[in-house]
């Protein structure tokens, strides 16, 4: 028995692993975290399967599904939204896991952000303007920040920022973004990437509040940066004609070069 830990993405449901896929109609027990993870996803689930929403359950009430899973010999399919390396909450669970000694595998899914920038049509890296991207988010209910992880020493990096579960903060993200990005810096918000109801605004750090519709409340990325301007930036030297590279080496004395005869 195995309980697999599947990413399960940030809402269309073609934005699936294959691998995802395959491990829930293997499963006969799927739980997910019914807030956030499509239905249409559950079609994949066999015929029969033990479908549990974990959205109302506490911590012990979900490792003891999975305990009553594994007395059965039965594989269990768990299911978040986006990718589950960050916020998902599967570290706990699985810390509970081992001290249970239940094997258990992690399946990636596509991240809100990576959705959100596709919704966008943006690179969030470009040349001259942004080369770091910075998962994080503010203070919240369900977890603290430590100390040192806050808006205004990630603000003085100048790297594109993508803010998780701050929606609600608006007014703090903007107060403290402001002095190290500027007022006229490019943000967007992206509400319930790749779900039917998405939502885009596209504003500047002065601007954000006011163009921000009232009901967009939750399950909303902020991103803040130059690099979403998508322009102002250089091309990159990795396509340029003269640019030496492993397939594309430009002199006979190129360290390339040897590597690619050899390779004939």
């Amino acid at each position: 028995m195995t309980v697999h830990f599947i990413g399960a993405g940030p809402g269309a449901p073609d934005l699936l692993t294959l691998r995802g896929r395959d491990l829930i109609a293997a499963c006969p027990v799927c739980l997910y975290a019914g807030s956030l993870v499509p239905e249409a996803i559950l079609g994949h689930c066999p015929e029969g399967a033990k479908i549990v929403n974990t959205a109302p359950m506490d911590l012990d009430a979900i490792i003891e599904e999975i305990k009553a899973a594994h007395a059965a010999g039965q594989d269990v399919a768990r299911l978040h939204s986006g990718d589950l390396s960050v916020w998902s909450a599967m570290g706990e669970q699985i810390r509970r896991l081992r001290a249970e000694g239940i094997p258990f595998t992690v399946t990636p899914g596509v991240p809100a952000f990576a959705a959100a920038a596709a919704s966008l049509g943006t690179e969030l890296t470009l040349p001259g303007l942004g080369q770091s991207v910075i998962l994080t988010r503010t203070q919240g209910r369900a977890s603290s920040m430590p100390e040192g992880e806050t808006l205004e020493n990630f603000g003085r990096t100048g790297a594109t920022l993508a803010l998780h579960l701050s929606i609600g903060n608006l007014p703090k993200v903007v107060r403290e973004l402001t002095p190290h990005y500027g007022p006229d810096c490019p943000v967007a918000i992206v509400y319930r990437a790749s779900w039917p109801d998405e939502k885009i605004v596209r504003a500047t750090l002065s601007t954000l509040e006011a163009a921000t519709p009232g009901d967009v409340k939750r399950t909303a990325l902020i991103l803040v940066g130059p690099a979403l301007a998508g322009e102002g930036f250089t091309e990159s030297r990795l396509y340029a004609a003269d640019y030496d590279r492993r397939y594309r080496p430009q002199t006979a004395d190129s360290p390339w070069s040897e590597w690619r005869h050899g390779d004939d």
